[in-house]
């Protein structure tokens, strides 16, 4: 089986589509930008309809998990075979296994660049692309069985938000690149710089300062404004939001930074030291 999947892996709202339309805009040709609905092209998903259609010889619709994890296997091999070379392939699960079945099976990887994100701010992301309260998403992320589940029965297995940063970073064998969302806001330059030289790709100024202008967040925000984005989901008003980092401090309550800070901070303290700092005075300078 070809080795040549390399995942673009984060829990969701962490900045998945911003590494997807940098390295799409990245590889165009002179003169040619890639859109936020292109992104297909570079691109897939290890939860497109289409594969599982094609994995199933028919329309997918299971319905149930079980129907669901027996196909994956086949669906990521034919994505794996669907070209010569390595394969962009977008997904949020974590890595795990269920029964003898590898979430994100070795046989069919070459590495992974995994993108994460800070959970207060995830907290509140994650709750206006799920259309929950901020409570409601605080369980999400907190819930080891947490999962979203299409109409058609195609699956993500989420999990704690702590256990899939654990599972991506600590895997065994896997090369992989690490991208904090926080980072990539503060200096994308410096960022995306970093991830083209794991690609083993040389950094073209002209090409790298053009994917940087054609994927700023003004400039997201500006492409779904106009033609939308077939990627948001319903009930969304923007995918696009606000492309800051923080905003957690003013709106999400004491007993949410406390909630947050309690069940994650051995990962916070591992990967965002600063921030769970920040947290910790946010919660002292309440007490009393």
């Amino acid at each position: 089986m070809p080795h040549n999947i390399i995942w673009i892996g984060s829990f969701p709202k962490s900045g998945n589509t911003w590494v997807r339309a940098f390295l799409g805009n990245y590889f165009q040709p002179t003169g040619k930008n890639l859109t936020i609905n292109e992104l297909s092209s570079i691109t897939t998903s290890d939860v497109r309809q289409d594969w599982f259609d094609k994995a199933a010889g028919k329309p997918f619709a299971g319905g149930e998990f079980d129907a669901w994890i027996k196909l994956r296997p086949r669906a990521l091999q034919m994505i794996a075979h669907s070209a010569p070379g390595n394969r962009f392939v977008k997904t949020h699960s974590k890595i795990d296994r269920v029964g003898e079945i590898d979430l994100i099976p070795p046989q069919l990887t070459a590495a992974a660049i995994y993108i994460i994100r800070n959970p207060f701010d995830v907290a509140l992301s994650f709750a206006r692309h799920s259309s929950i309260t901020i409570d409601q998403s605080i369980e999400r992320l907190s819930d080891p069985a947490n999962m979203s589940n299409a109409d058609s029965g195609i699956i993500e297995v989420l999990g704690r938000w702590d256990d899939h940063v654990q599972s991506w970073t600590k895997a065994p064998g896997l090369p992989r690149h690490l991208m904090r969302y926080e980072d990539m806001v503060d200096n994308p330059k410096t960022a995306y710089k970093a991830l083209l030289k794991f690609l083993q790709v040389r950094a073209d100024y002209t090409s790298l300062q053009r994917a940087l202008k054609e994927t700023s967040f003004r400039a997201l925000q500006k492409q779904e404004s106009k033609q939308g984005f077939k990627e948001k989901p319903p009930g969304m008003d923007s995918f696009f939001s606000t492309g800051t980092y923080g905003g957690w401090v003013d709106k999400l309550t004491v007993d949410q930074v406390a909630r947050i800070l309690s069940e994650f901070k051995p990962t916070i303290d591992e990967y965002f030291p600063e921030i769970g700092q920040q947290a910790a005075a946010v919660i002292a300078a309440n007490k009393g």
